[in-house]
């Protein structure tokens, strides 16, 4: 299987089967996003332990590649420290808008599928959004996340 294949596989199963799919009770943080090209919103709700992230879920709606693209960062992040979420954001951001970035795919697992995307740069944002929540979250930002 190549890396186009997986590319599908893996969206099309995070978009038919979006993991941490709903809201969290009593979350310490929470950041919305928006996409007003292709009109994809979510809300992203994160449960802190220390500097752990507990818990973290999303809701709203979306294209395949938004909602699969949240449901992946989901999965990778629940367990992970503030320093790993960082770091991954940064990893993701230049993964999907940096031609010559050569990420490690091993550490990336399942996220690496989203290195497909970029072959479509009108769908960077939609893929985006939820990292870009997460950023706004991690900082205590008020204000919804957009991918203008």
């Amino acid at each position: 299987m190549d890396l186009a294949d997986l590319y599908q596989d893996v969206i099309v199963d995070h978009n038919k089967s979006p993991r941490n799919f709903g809201s969290l009770d009593d979350p310490t943080r929470e950041a919305e996003g928006y996409n007003p090209l292709c009109g994809d919103q979510l809300k992203l709700y994160i449960k802190m332990n220390g500097d752990v992230i507990e818990d973290i879920s999303f809701d709203g709606s979306g294209c395949a590649i938004s909602v699969a693209s949240a449901s992946l960062m989901t999965e990778r992040l629940k367990g992970a420290n503030e320093a790993e979420a960082h770091r991954l954001f940064e990893c993701m951001h230049q993964l999907l808008t940096d031609d010559g970035y050569e990420a490690d795919i091993d550490d990336l697992g399942k996220l690496a599928a989203l290195t497909g995307v970029r072959a479509f740069p009108s769908r960077i944002k939609c893929a985006s959004l939820c990292w870009h929540a997460l950023n706004s979250a991690l900082k205590g930002d008020d204000q919804p996340a957009t991918t203008e």
